[in-house]
């Protein structure tokens, strides 16, 4: 205890001494150094505690200043390894400061072992490497799905089906415009379902789409068949516009407006199209105007709502024309914490049709509610209950009831199960069971539109 003392009276008055001018000579940035190092670890010695860090070097001068804070380095050093025990300060906790002190060399071009700088080694042999685009990156992604259907009728045979197989093609052509196409096989045909250009980021927010499009009704009419939530589209769909749903080849404009209601996002679209609707025009494609608003609301961190109104309408010459006038609302639950593995969704629309046949106006409804329960990541059970008019002629009425159970094998394949409990009050009842086997395969698999 007697020489720590001692080590601090020394110090402090070596320090206090060079303060004074006592030397006759300035102490250079070595000894100021060496003082400051020797103080702090004195100081740590002073609170009970064993300095860090590697030893002190004394400073390599001679004159008596050096030599005299050499002595003392060496009484201190001593007082830390008897205090310290065996863990003296060369080894201590130095390997953090050693670990920066190799960073620091290697930031500076230095080798961290004090070997040879790496500006004086050889280099290695010259790599060239190209940056231009492959002749395969040009090509397009290429996207497949397969839908198999065995299906049971009452008093019929069991059969299968291939409906469709669709290839999809889509590439970024440039920064401005997307082109997409969907092709369509089957048994009795090979067409174009889908095949556009897009333009994105125009003036005023808008997104333009040119080419054969599936057109923007209520909110599953832009779905593609693979990715519905039943088997087929709602019978309203099929018989106001197209067994397959409303396409047609034109131009159509998005935006969003610059307004909101009640904190909502408000969409709008305008398409003009040639389309083919043997309900509304008969034979052949005829000029089809169509508009769509909808409105999106999040209700809450895992409820989101959406409510659309759409109105359609053309005249397909010899005095027959139709319009259909729809409404729509959506309801899903979400939770954040489980949004690929559970959610519940439920949809309703309602649709007008309008008809003129030769001076003969007929006005007749039809609607669907869907409802879908995700239970788990993989299983999915829903129901869908439609009801439509005949939209010309007598009138008639048909109904039917669709539950079904889907399991998603992985992300590539699901199954579906279905029943069918069909209505009509000319036919009668009909009955059907369907086992719906998708596969999808490349980079846009199971895409809904």
């Amino acid at each position: 205890m007697r020489t720590f003392w001692t080590l601090v009276v020394l110090i402090t008055s070596l320090t206090s001494a060079a303060a004074r001018g006592a030397w006759a000579q300035q102490p250079t940035p070595e000894v100021r150094q060496t003082i400051d190092h020797l103080a702090a670890r004195l100081d740590t010695l002073e609170r009970g505690g064993c300095p860090r860090g590697p030893a002190l070097t004394p400073p390599t001068a001679t004159d008596s200043v050096s030599l005299t804070l050499a002595a003392l380095i060496g009484r201190l050093e001593r007082v830390v390894a008897s205090r310290c025990g065996g863990a003296t300060a060369t080894d201590t906790v130095s390997d953090d400061l050693a670990t920066l002190r190799a960073a620091a060399a290697a930031a500076a071009g230095a080798a961290p072992d004090g070997g040879a700088s790496p500006d004086t080694t050889s280099p290695g042999p010259t790599q060239f490497i190209g940056r231009q685009r492959s002749g395969s990156a040009l090509n397009p992604e290429i996207s497949a799905t397969g839908d198999f259907r065995l299906i049971q009728e009452r008093d019929a045979d069991l059969r299968g089906e291939v409906p469709d197989v669709e290839v999809a093609l889509q590439s970024t052509l440039d920064p401005y415009s997307t082109a997409k196409f969907i092709l369509g096989f089957s048994s009795e045909e090979v067409a174009v379902e889908e095949g556009y250009l897009y333009y994105t980021g125009l003036p005023g927010r808008l997104r333009a789409d040119l080419g054969l499009i599936r057109q923007q009704v209520g909110d599953l009419n832009r779905w593609h068949v693979h990715a519905l939530p039943e088997s087929e589209y709602p019978l309203v769909y099929q018989r106001f516009l197209n067994p397959k749903g409303l396409s047609g080849a034109g131009l159509a404009l998005y935006t969003t407006l610059p307004v909101s209601v009640f904190h909502g996002t408000h969409e709008v679209w305008l398409q003009g199209t040639t389309a083919e609707s043997e309900p509304l025009y008969g034979e052949g494609r005829h000029g089809t105007l169509l508009g769509r608003v909808q409105n999106f609301w999040q209700l809450s961190r895992s409820t989101y709502g959406q409510i659309g109104f759409t109105a359609l309408g053309g005249n397909g010459g010899d005095s027959l024309g139709g319009n259909v006038l729809g409404a729509d609302l959506r309801l899903t639950w979400r939770p954040p914490n489980a949004g690929t593995r559970q959610n519940l969704t439920f949809r309703a629309e309602g649709y007008r049709f309008h008809g003129d046949d030769f001076g003969a106006v007929t006005t007749r409804y039809g609607a669907f509610a869907d409802l879908n329960w995700q239970l788990s990541r993989r299983w999915i059970l829903g129901t869908r209950y439609d009801y439509v008019e005949t939209p010309r002629g007598p009138l008639t009425k048909e109904w039917q009831v669709s539950p079904t159970i889907m399991w998603w094998q992985s992300e590539f394949v699901y199954l579906r199960l279905e029943g069918q409990h069909h209505h009509d009050e000319l036919a009668g009842n009909q009955n059907r069971l369907l086992l719906q086997v998708v596969f999808a395969m490349g980079p846009h698999k199971h895409e809904t539109y």
